[in-house]
């Protein structure tokens, strides 16, 4: 009896135990962790070389930590700066920016090093035949329903250029009109999925990569452009941070920026079918107010 009753002590503390851990595990915080770089994988291209993808994720709930390029944000080896974010949205963030690579790059590892709130995180990019993605890559990670039939045509990104100057100088409280022209090859289909709404995200912390990402499509949007802070200080403002783009040869979709901080800014928009991505980068010089 005595067994037994030591047998059930043991089996209920060591459930208690297992159900604290997995409480631990599922605190978050709104503040005060660092930033993990993730690489996605890597792409061929036509010319012979390949394209090295990365992303991140920032453990903060509503913290975007600011990491300027240099000690504590650089890539090894070869060239520190290799277009990686200074700026780092909340949460899980996929397919963010894309390093190239020669194609006698062969078994080196190419490495980002991230260090925020203390800690040093590290994110190794490679070659292996493992790593090799495709379409059907961003489609599993970035659209909910995968609907493709056999002879559908090959969907191609869009493609999205800057309209003006690629650097822009304004004062600190002026905002500045941004404008991008967008074409398309009208893939994929309109996802059977349509809701109203201009694609905020839901109240209360989200829970997959899919509801976590900055860059998202509305799913009521066959294809859209999203306006995101890359690099600077202080933060950005967006009207519109989101917008769709019209069906056919594509448009132009304009939004205006306002800066918290002087200093120099890259802001990048882009242009994206529920799956494929295209982006294109503007550089805000803000000045001082007199």
């Amino acid at each position: 009896m005595i067994t037994n009753l030591r047998l059930a002590w043991a089996v209920g503390l060591l459930s208690a135990l297992t159900a604290a851990d997995h409480a631990v595990a599922q605190i978050v915080h709104a503040r005060g962790q660092n930033v993990v770089p993730v690489y996605e994988g890597w792409e061929r291209n036509a010319d012979g070389t390949f394209t090295m993808v990365f992303g991140y994720f920032n453990r903060n709930l509503e913290e975007e930590p600011i990491v300027p390029v240099g000690p504590g944000n650089l890539f090894e080896p070869g060239e520190a700066d290799r277009g990686q974010p200074t700026h780092f949205y909340p949460r899980r963030q996929q397919f963010m920016f894309r390093v190239p690579v020669p194609k006698d790059w062969g078994t080196r590892e190419l490495v980002w090093i991230l260090t925020s709130h203390g800690r040093t995180e590290k994110a190794y990019g490679s070659l292996l035949p493992v790593w090799e993605i495709g379409p059907q890559a961003y489609e599993q990670n970035r659209r909910t329903t995968l609907l493709r039939r056999i002879d559908e045509p090959v969907n191609r990104p869009p493609s999205v250029k800057l309209v003006g100057a690629g650097t822009e100088t304004v004062t600190l409280g002026q905002p500045v009109a941004l404008t991008v022209s967008v074409s398309d090859d009208g893939l994929p289909p309109p996802s059977p999925r349509s809701r109203s709404g201009s694609g905020a995200a839901a109240a209360g912390p989200p829970t997959s990569p899919m509801g976590q990402a900055v860059v998202r499509l509305d799913p009521s949007w066959r294809l859209g452009v999203i306006w995101v802070h890359h690099r600077g200080p202080g933060t950005v403002t967006f009207d519109p941070m989101r917008q769709p783009i019209a069906e056919g040869a594509g448009g132009r979709a304009v939004t205006k920026a306002s800066f918290s901080t002087p200093g120099t800014y890259v802001i990048r928009a882009y242009a994206d079918d529920g799956i494929l991505l295209d982006s294109v980068d503007v550089t805000v010089v803000v000045k001082p107010a007199a």
